[in-house]
């Protein structure tokens, strides 16, 4: 598809990938055809309406767990005490939450980091340029409105592929 990678950072055995911009569904393709080049899997969270028939049995094989937004399931818990548990855990997940556009980001990954001692690799996706970039490895400190700042900041420069829909 004529993309490039520009990553520095190693994976360790258990972390989080934070993906921004996620401006479209074509989003999850292209980051599922790069896990696949680069030879590894990666577990992501998704909205339970993917996961119907057939199309669930595909998603859960992926790697997809369907998250069930209307109810409270304590899933930053869930998640922090399977990587605890766990001897390798990888998680993608798009901070914003929705290819809408909005502000204002889940921190749902955030708190499974800081609750389970996780390195969050910041991972842009960028259209224009055609880039996959990962530059910076993250470690929350429990400041979550400076570290959130932090994040948002470093996905400033990336170009989703609806641009419009993507804020800080």
């Amino acid at each position: 598809m004529g993309y490039r990678e520009e990553v520095t950072e190693p994976f360790p055995k258990k972390y989080i990938i934070a993906l921004a911009p996620h401006t479209s569904n074509m989003d999850f393709i292209i980051g599922m055809l790069y896990c696949h080049a680069k030879g590894f899997t990666c577990n992501f969270l998704m909205k339970k309406e993917w996961f119907f028939w057939p199309l669930g049995i595909l998603m859960r094989k992926l790697g997809g767990i369907p998250v069930y937004r209307n109810k409270k399931q304590g899933m930053t818990d869930i998640a922090a005490q399977k990587a605890l548990e766990m001897d390798t855990f990888r998680l993608c997940i798009t901070p914003e939450g929705t290819r809408k556009p909005t502000a204002e980001w889940k921190r749902g990954f955030y708190y499974i980091a800081l609750k389970a001692n996780l390195p969050i690799l910041l991972y842009g996706l960028d259209y224009e340029r055609k880039l996959v970039k990962c530059t910076r490895t993250f470690l929350p400190t429990g400041n979550v409105e400076n570290d959130m700042a932090e994040i948002k900041a470093y996905f400033k420069e990336f170009t989703g592929r609806h641009p419009e829909k993507f804020k800080i």
